[in-house]
C-alpha cells in the first residue's frame, strides 16, 4: 500500500507513516477536468530530496494507476522536509 511506498522510498519506518485518502475527486479539477485526480503532501523529517522524492512519485502514480483509480499525469505531490522540532508525537517533539 502507499504507507509502504512511502517508508520505503524515504527509509523510514512504516510505524511513522500516516496516509489520509479523500475520495472525492468530484470536489477537485486538475487541468480543467474533474476526471480522477490526486494531490499529495508528503512531510518528513530530513529524507526529502531529489532521488527519494522521484522515487516514490513513481510509486505512488504506479499504485494509483495500478488500481484504475487516477493516471500518472494527473497526480501531483508536494514534498516538505520538516524541522525536528516542528514534527510532534506522542506527546513531544523529535526534537526531544
Amino acid at each position: 500500500a502507499c504507507s509502504a511506498a512511502i517508508a520505503t522510498s524515504l527509509s523510514k519506518p512504516e510505524a511513522y507513516v500516516a496516509v489520509c485518502v479523500t475520495d472525492g475527486h468530484e470536489a477537485m479539477s486538475f487541468g480543467g477536468s474533474t476526471d480522477p485526480c490526486a494531490l499529495g503532501c508528503v512531510y518528513s523529517i530530513g529524507a526529502i530530496n531529489q532521488e527519494n522524492n522521484g522515487a516514490l512519485t513513481k510509486a505512488i502514480s504506479e499504485q494509483l494507476a495500478a488500481h484504475g483509480a487516477v493516471p500518472a499525469d494527473r497526480v501531483y505531490l508536494n514534498f516538505f522536509d520538516v524541522p525536528r522540532a516542528n514534527c510532534g508525537w506522542s506527546g513531544r517533539t523529535f526534537a526531544g
